[in-house]
């Protein structure tokens, strides 16, 4: 059984296409969740909506509990965490992060970043000691990632408003949304990095929609290819 983690940061409510002036990244998300239990019936999902609810804010409090260790922390400490070590093992049980964040100017919005913050957790998703060698996924030393454990993958479905932030395009400097993410879903080892997003939102009309369709296409092809590939790694190894 696969574990999906369906995530929506969008603060608009509702999905393009379906609702007046919905999220187009809701749609995404969607749209992906919906395939794969077309292909799964029986896949595990859990959701959960940050644009709604935003994760808190990292706080002086915050980093004194995250920095004490687990045995000396108080209960008012543990309160304080509370909800990030929720979120935390939400991603640690997942196989597939299913991330739907639009760019707002030019990066992820607030809350997606809180939820980073709140998720990358020392001891938890990632540890530091001078033993360790080379990060096996990023050019750093003495980190190393603790969810590897077995192979994850996200995906990151977003909007934007102009066009041409992928590699090679003529925004792809100004791009600071999936380099940001990438960077740290591998820092706690999730090796698997898919991103997808519609553009020419600001422009609206046929360039939208020739967009949007193709974005839904390039899902339809990801989900395909992900099931297959996890599908085959739960298949059981000869003796």
């Amino acid at each position: 059984m696969t574990r999906l983690l369906h995530l929506d940061a969008s603060p608009r409510p509702g999905r393009a296409g379906t609702h007046d002036h919905g999220s187009h990244t809701r749609r995404l998300t969607h749209h992906f969740v919906s395939r794969w239990r077309a292909l799964e019936p029986g896949a595990e999902i859990v959701y959960r909506d940050i644009g709604i609810e935003p994760p808190q804010l990292t706080s002086v409090e915050w980093i004194e509990a995250a920095f004490t260790p687990t045995e000396n922390r108080s209960e008012s400490m543990q309160a304080v965490l509370a909800e990030s070590d929720t979120l935390t093992s939400e991603v640690e049980r997942a196989d597939i992060l299913v991330l739907g964040v639009p760019m707002y100017n030019f990066g992820p919005p607030a809350a997606f970043k809180a939820w980073i913050d709140n998720v990358i957790r020392l001891g938890r998703t990632v540890d530091y000691d001078s033993k360790y060698g080379h990060h096996p996924h990023l050019p750093l030393e003495y980190y190393l990632p603790m969810l590897v454990d077995r192979p994850r993958h996200a995906v990151l479905l977003s909007s934007r408003g102009d066009h041409g932030f992928d590699p090679g395009g003529r925004l792809a400097a100004l791009n600071h949304m999936e380099p940001s993410a990438r960077t740290a879903l591998q820092f706690i080892g999730i090796a698997g990095f898919h991103s997808i997003a519609i553009e020419h939102q600001e422009e609206g009309g046929e360039a939208l929609a020739a967009s949007t369709q193709s974005a839904l296409a390039r899902i339809d092809r990801l989900v395909e290819h992900l099931h297959s590939e996890i599908a085959a790694q739960q298949l059981p190894q000869p003796a």
